[in-house]
């Protein structure tokens, strides 16, 4: 029996794409280090999570999200609460799993679907087919095949290794898995996280590179590429438009590294260690949380110069002096 190998072209566009990604991954890793970053890795880890299950119709915000990871009551459904505990669980662990080994992937679901899901860790058992609404879009392929198909992808994967650029075997993995939907629940999820830690294998820097926002706001576009592929029978679509959207959240995030080091003061670094991402506080709060008592002081050393240079932006740009202005780092 012939080795099975995934259908999909290497286009131009793929391989413009490859050498776009790879040359602003040099530039993010040699001019800024996330390491000395805690806040900007938390919070794009958040934002992923967030994004990831939002795609399946988790209803929780962002903020609620944040809150349930740092341990504070959120009111909300305790399935969906659940789920961000068991996702956050699920990238934590990230670093320490072999992208490459079926075992890992399902220990990885167990943890991602742990009290919501009764196949958790197991492939499903059952047939299943994808909606949109009550609109049946796709029949996945009989689950007595699942093993096999899984086991073909996955020897696929370790021998495409030497040769194939780990930015195309992550979409293709991808595609795959959405197809062969190996699971009873969590295939989104676990296709996403997975995508993940391909490309951090290659490059760590992507564990905290939120590719899943990019996906939510795309959502209709990345299930499109999907279901083009489903009818040409082969994942180049979803390839280009994959690594169309890692290109432009690598924009994004070399836009939050250049911290504006020309002008950084340490008033300016002491405000923004105690700021979280995404955040909206009064100025009242950050004063707080530095331990200043003079208005003056603070707008004079702190909150002018950061929202100079655009560290700090008003919620309500149109009305500065509002009672309900807020102050966002980003």
């Amino acid at each position: 029996m012939s080795e099975y190998t995934p259908p999909f072209q290497i286009t131009n566009e793929i391989l413009s794409l490859v050498a776009s990604i790879s040359e602003k991954i040099g530039r993010i890793s040699t001019v800024s280090n996330l390491e000395s970053k805690p806040h900007l890795r938390r919070n794009n880890r958040i934002k992923s999570i967030h994004s990831s299950l939002k795609i399946e119709a988790n209803s929780l915000s962002l903020g609620q999200v944040r809150d349930v990871i740092n341990g504070k009551l959120v009111l909300g459904e305790q399935k969906e609460i659940q789920e961000v505990k068991n996702a956050y669980v699920a990238y934590e662990k990230m670093e320490t799993i072999d992208p490459y080994s079926i075992k890992s992937l399902k220990e990885l679901h167990g943890i991602m679907t742990k009290y919501v899901v009764e196949e958790s860790g197991e492939f499903r058992k059952g047939e299943e087919g994808v909606f949109n609404g009550n609109e049946c879009i796709f029949i996945c392929p009989p689950a007595r095949f699942i093993p096999r198909q899984m086991e073909d992808l996955f020897q696929w994967m370790k021998k495409a290794k030497k040769c194939v650029h780990p930015l195309i075997i992550s979409s293709v993995f991808h595609y795959e898995f959405v197809f062969i939907h190996p699971f009873s629940d969590g295939n989104g999820r676990m296709a996403r996280l997975w995508h993940t830690a391909i490309l951090s294998q290659w490059k760590p820097i992507f564990e905290y590179i939120p590719i899943e926002s990019q996906i939510e706001k795309f959502q209709d576009d990345y299930y499109d590429a999907i279901a083009k592929c489903h009818v040409q029978g082969e994942s180049t679509i979803f390839i280009e438009f994959m690594l169309s959207q890692i290109n432009k959240i690598l924009d994004e995030i070399e836009g939050q590294m250049a911290d504006g080091s020309e002008y950084m003061t340490e008033y300016l670094k002491r405000m923004l260690d105690v700021m979280e991402y995404d955040v909206p506080y009064t100025s009242s709060a950050i004063m707080e949380l530095l331990g200043l008592k003079s208005k003056e002081t603070f707008r004079k050393n702190y909150m002018n110069p950061a929202l100079k240079h655009n560290l700090v932006k008003m919620t309500l740009p149109d009305k500065p002096n509002s009672k309900n202005q807020r102050y966002v780092k980003f």
